[in-house]
């Protein structure tokens, strides 16, 4: 009993685990972005796509990875503080996506496809929009507002894609309080099974 872990210092491995993911995916594609295609004017970020995860999994520590993803983006590009306000702080508009999990639950939307993409959608141009705002409030540039949009547009996609994908893998898009008490049930319900078995033979 003793070295099972506290749900605390799961979720604590958990959002660790999906940060280190996140830190490792945003510095291989800039890297890429860098030596490989520093002439595209696109840009791709998997923020939005694990914030979207996480979104399902732990609702409002969501923050950690918006914030993270922004920060890491800065700093391996060599922004101005600016920035980092701009990212960092812009990313955190995406907190907003909890408002339609908490209106029509976690599991409605992972099991509706069009819901689900969707909601992965709606993450990604959250953080966007976040960006904007910031961006026109620190230079009141409305053009730079809109590059945001216009050269992240994969970022979308890929969140897309990425919901499409996870809405699959059993426990990935669910609230991990729901997901811990489903395994420990099944669980005991095998327990059981093989028990009542054992004494029939």
């Amino acid at each position: 009993m003793r070295n099972q872990l506290s749900f605390r210092q799961y979720r604590q491995i958990d959002l660790g685990l999906f940060g280190v993911i996140l830190c490792l995916c945003e510095g291989l594609i800039l890297l890429a972005a860098t030596r490989w295609f520093p002439a595209e004017p696109y840009v791709l970020s998997v923020t939005g796509a694990v914030c979207a995860v996480i979104l399902f999994r732990w609702g409002g520590y969501a923050a950690i990875h918006a914030v993270l993803g922004g920060g890491v983006l800065c700093a391996l590009s060599g922004a101005p503080w600016t920035e980092y306000l701009v990212y960092c702080g812009g990313n955190l508009l995406c907190l907003l996506a909890l408002l339609p999990l908490k209106k029509f639950g976690w599991k409605k939307i992972r099991d509706n496809v069009y819901g689900c993409v969707v909601f992965g959608l709606l993450v990604t141009v959250l953080m966007q929009t976040g960006r904007a705002l910031i961006t026109l409030l620190l230079s009141g540039d409305l053009s730079g507002c809109l590059l945001h949009y216009t050269t992240d547009v994969l970022s979308g996609f890929f969140s897309m894609l990425v919901m499409w994908i996870t809405r699959r893998l059993d426990g990935i898009l669910e609230d991990q309080r729901h997901y811990i008490k489903r395994i420990s049930r099944e669980l005991s319900s095998e327990t059981d099974s093989k028990n009542a078995g054992r004494m029939e033979l």
